[in-house]
């Protein structure tokens, strides 16, 4: 089981780190677009439509990863047409860029096929999610008990000890069918996904020339602001609010641990939420768009599963 869980960390590592979205540089200088306070990515995957947007990005021309003449249209865009050489893009990012496109096109709207299909990803990884979440639910329900094993042997490091220590947890994990390892591995299968629509959503720039509510989708919520539309107070609102509920889940299935190791779980909480609500307000609007959806939707699933567990009890 070890040398599986390091092969699947490695295999997902090597597509982490190779073809990610990268930010468009000029001597160590960020480029950003002033109208929407978005930081433009050196390797996009098609043209920009918009005339002020287009010429952006011509002007740093020989900065881009390829060329402009090279790239096709979003509107024409396949995912064979791009020859990046990540394994990662040719799987996950291209394929998902041009379902987003497609949808989006047929739809006249890219901020609801941002959406959508995050919700779709989202549901076809139902059944693994609910299995996390069920194993979240038994980990909680078996914590007085290993806290118990743990009060048990607190003064005993000798082999015999810890034997017996060990022994009592797996037939403990046993008895309320929990496999700690395969919480992290469900985890792992999840993330090539999310990360592959999020690379997706920041590499198209077609999808941050739309709107939605009056929101441009390109807008960061900080630019929106300071240009008195304040809509985008809302949306930080929102992004917060998903997340802050989101982690709460999560957090109360720590509820049976030792007071210490809860306290050091509630600061990091706060500092997650305090870091996210920062973070919030320079994400282009289509990106927040997608976290609330997919953030509101998994917090629902959670409050579903855990009480369908519940009744089973």
């Amino acid at each position: 089981m070890k040398k599986r869980t390091k092969i699947i960390v490695l295999l997902i590592s090597l597509m982490l780190l190779t073809g990610c979205t990268k930010t468009l540089r000029v001597k160590d200088k960020i480029i950003k677009y002033d109208k929407t306070g978005q930081t433009l990515t050196s390797n996009i995957l098609c043209q920009p439509e918009e005339e002020e947007l287009k010429e952006l990005y011509t002007k740093y021309d020989k900065y881009l990863q390829v060329k402009m003449d090279n790239l096709p249209t979003c509107k024409k865009f396949t995912p064979n047409m791009i020859k990046y050489k990540s394994l990662w893009e040719s799987l996950f990012v291209k394929p998902l860029g041009y379902l987003i496109l497609k949808f989006g096109y047929l739809i006249n709207n890219m901020a609801i096929s941002v959406m959508v299909i995050g919700l779709l990803i989202r549901i076809i990884l139902i059944p693994i999610q609910n299995q996390s979440i069920k194993q979240s639910e038994s980990m909680k329900k078996i914590q007085p008990e290993l806290m118990k094993i743990e009060k048990k042997y607190a003064n005993r490091d000798d082999n015999e000890a810890l034997m017996a220590k060990s022994q009592e947890t797996m037939l403990l994990y046993k008895k309320y069918g929990v496999n700690p390892v395969s919480g992290c591995l469900l985890a792992f299968i999840q993330l090539p996904l999310f990360f592959a629509f999020l690379e997706a959503i920041n590499r198209i720039p077609a999808i941050f020339e739309g709107s939605f509510l009056g929101m441009n989708l390109g807008m960061t919520p900080s630019t929106g602001i300071a240009q008195k539309k304040y809509i985008y107070i809302v949306l930080v609102i929102l992004i917060i609010l998903t997340t802050y509920m989101s982690f709460k889940k999560s957090m109360s299935s720590q509820n049976g641990q030792p007071p210490e190791m809860r306290q050091q779980m509630k600061m990091m909480f706060v500092f997650m939420i305090v870091m996210i609500s920062f973070a919030s307000l320079s994400l282009p609007t289509a990106i927040a768009l997608y976290w609330i959806a997919t953030n509101g939707f998994a917090v629902i699933q959670s409050i579903i599963v855990g009480r369908k567990i519940e009744r089973k009890d």
